[in-house]
């Protein structure tokens, strides 16, 4: 990826956006309110770069986003995402949470645990709500002990969670208010 951009792209679960730079792609948006939200949350990300076609590799990422979000059970492990400003702690957890395929679930402590962080199950849901690329970074794949599902930082919060893993076929955890 030699440039830096941005597009807004229609799925299952409603226009999305992705963000580009010459070192992958840094940043992922889940749908917002209406659409000026949605190009103006994505722009962010890049905030010298244009809405323009996507490089080569970021239309890859945007078939395969598409594709997961259509119920298709993608791995888009493959995705090359710029962690350059996302602190070491985070890109430990993004690394775990990467390695949870479609339809499967871990719980924050796990991740904790899997990262040598026991009792940080906090730690790692505050990395997750400021995750960068969802979708990609599967966070919503996360969930509370007991299978609990809590807060989702996306538009539509848990419900919009819920709504993933449904269409991952991952069941339908236990909601928590």
């Amino acid at each position: 990826m030699d440039n830096t951009g941005f597009i807004l792209f229609d799925t299952a679960l409603g226009r999305c956006g992705i963000a580009w730079g010459p070192h992958g792609i840094v940043a992922v948006q889940l749908p917002e309110e209406d659409e000026q939200s949605l190009r103006t949350r994505t722009r962010r990300a890049v905030p010298a770069g244009h809405e323009s076609p996507p490089p080569a590799d970021v239309a890859r990422a945007i078939e395969a986003i598409t594709a997961l979000l259509a119920g298709e059970a993608l791995d888009l492990a493959d995705v090359v995402l710029d962690m350059e400003h996302v602190p070491e702690f985070s890109r430990r957890v993004y690394a775990v949470a990467r390695t949870v395929a479609p339809g499967a679930t871990i719980t924050y402590g796990e991740i904790a645990a899997r990262i040598g962080e026991r009792g940080a199950a906090q730690a790692v849901g505050r990395a997750l709500g400021r995750n960068p690329f969802p979708i990609v970074v599967p966070c919503h794949r996360v969930l509370a002990a007991g299978g609990e599902l809590r807060g989702f930082s996306a538009h539509g919060g848990v419900a919009t969670k819920r709504r993933m893993l449904a269409i991952e076929g991952a069941g339908a955890p236990t909601l928590f208010a």
